[in-house]
């Protein structure tokens, strides 16, 4: 047995005073002798009973790649690592691994968690600089064959990436349909580059035409082509878009200039690169004060980015702190930076000035009750009491909503919240049509849509394998 060594080795990151003057990353990772120490604190549980891997969605033999790094062996902890997930360089920065792998950690029962997300962004980025991943290609990429089967992708977000990446590896051959300029998905127009760096993705999606996969950018299915079309041409259909429609406020005002979506928000800053203005010719000016409606994750990233653009910035949340859905790591930085967070707040109004643009909100104050709702949330209720704060701009993240383009089909059942109905086998109400991510789930994580997308292949190899067995 192990000697339990209860605190994790901490990863060097940026000081805030420097780091909030760009948008580089935060987080600087684990050098080779570091990730070896943090690597000695796993217990190595036994793979049959270890909690980690029942906690992580893809099932990635956690205990055994750490254990590789403890003998110094980057290319194996990589080979295990990718026979589950071929991500790792996103998954290791973007996870919420606290609330996952990491929250069922034997060894945080007495102290702190193994530090499972930062070992597995270590091995990625590792290989990725020294060579090592590109070796471990060739063992992984195998000949894609039309005889095989052919499989359209729709979406080339974090499901419809993994799917792609799977069903590659099995030898099918894969495509992708990518209604934006860029694929990526929620990891491209989202999430800040002081998170996840597009270098990272980029790589990471080159990796996966490495293994095979085309992606067709540009192409908007429901429009450009359908789903109809696509199982003319293709042996099945899988469809992870999303959930990229944002969800507003209706109260008053809510027409008013430089009030943002946190989606677009975040797009014209990081698909957009509006922070390199004029570089790039999409400005956003978001004045001396910028207020976020939210306390998940996306309204961090929508804090702490427009921080960096010039702000004072205030996050406002009509719960209590205990409340928020934000991982802890990034309440923490957005602390770190300067991020103001005032709770118990609920917006009833936005006012404008004489230009017809935001200048303050109106919030009405709430009270938490001893009673909790079915997600375990103290419910509240107003107090009559309202408090006004000011505003040059207002980032609205109160959440998302599947895209609805695809939900049009006919014959594609959908829940009463947008949702895509799906069966065990996710696979949809067109048979050969499969579904996963957000697009079933409504907003969720990067991981579980990853899982999601690992599940959907295999059910996909599998109903192409019989379909042909009772065509032969």
């Amino acid at each position: 047995m192990p000697k339990l060594i209860k605190e994790r080795v901490p990863t060097p990151e940026r000081p805030p005073e420097e780091r909030v003057r760009d948008f580089n990353e935060v987080n600087l990772g684990y050098t080779f002798e570091l990730a070896k120490q943090e690597a000695e604190r796993c217990l190595q549980c036994p793979v049959e009973y270890a909690p980690c891997i029942k906690g992580c969605p893809v099932h990635i033999n956690i205990p055994a790649f750490i254990a590789k790094i403890k003998e110094g062996d980057v290319k194996g902890a990589l080979r295990i690592i990718w026979n589950d997930n071929t991500l790792p360089a996103i998954t290791g920065r973007v996870c919420p691994q606290e609330d996952q792998c990491e929250g069922a950690c034997v060894v945080g029962k007495v102290g702190t968690a193994v530090n499972i997300g930062k070992l597995e962004r270590f091995v990625a980025d590792y290989a990725r600089e020294h060579g090592i991943e590109d070796e471990l290609l060739q063992e992984f990429a195998r000949e894609c064959s039309e005889k095989k089967g052919k499989v359209a992708v729709v979406g080339a977000g974090p499901a419809g990436l993994t799917c792609a990446g799977e069903l590659a590896k099995m030898g099918y051959r894969v495509t992708i349909f990518e209604a934006l300029h860029k694929p990526g998905g929620v990891l491209a127009y989202g999430i800040p580059e002081f998170r996840l760096p597009k270098e990272i993705l980029d790589h990471e999606l080159d990796k996966l035409k490495r293994l095979g996969v085309e992606i067709k950018t540009d192409h908007l299915v429901g429009r450009t082509v359908t789903i109809e079309e696509l199982l003319g041409e293709y042996d099945a259909v899988f469809i992870g878009t999303g959930a990229g429609t944002p969800r507003l406020l209706n109260i008053p005002g809510i027409l008013l200039g430089r009030i943002y979506s946190a989606n677009e928000f975040l797009t014209r800053v990081n698909l957009m690169k509006a922070y390199e203005f004029p570089e790039y010719d999409t400005p956003i000016h978001v004045g001396e004060k910028v207020v976020v409606i939210g306390a998940g994750n996306t309204a961090m990233d929508a804090a702490r980015s427009a921080l960096r653009l010039g702000a004072d910035v205030t996050i406002a949340y009509r719960r209590g702190r205990e409340d928020m859905t934000a991982r802890i790591e990034e309440i923490h930085h957005a602390e770190e930076e300067g991020v103001k967070f005032e709770f118990f707040l609920n917006p009833v109004e936005f006012i404008g000035d004489e230009n017809g643009r935001v200048k303050a909100v109106k919030f009405e104050k709430m009270r938490p009750l001893e009673e909790r709702d079915r997600k375990g949330k103290r419910k509240i209720v107003g107090t009559g009491e309202y408090v006004t704060l000011e505003a040059t701009t207002v980032i609205i993240a109160i959440g998302l909503e599947p895209n609805k383009i695809i939900t049009e089909t006919p014959g594609l059942k959908t829940n009463p919240n947008g949702t895509l109905v799906v069966d065990e086998n996710l696979m949809t109400s067109i048979p050969g049509v499969f579904a996963g991510g957000d697009a079933i789930r409504g907003e969720a994580t990067v991981i579980l849509a990853m899982g999601d997308g690992k599940r959907a292949a295999k059910a996909i190899c599998d109903y192409i394998e019989k379909k042909a067995k009772a065509e032969a």
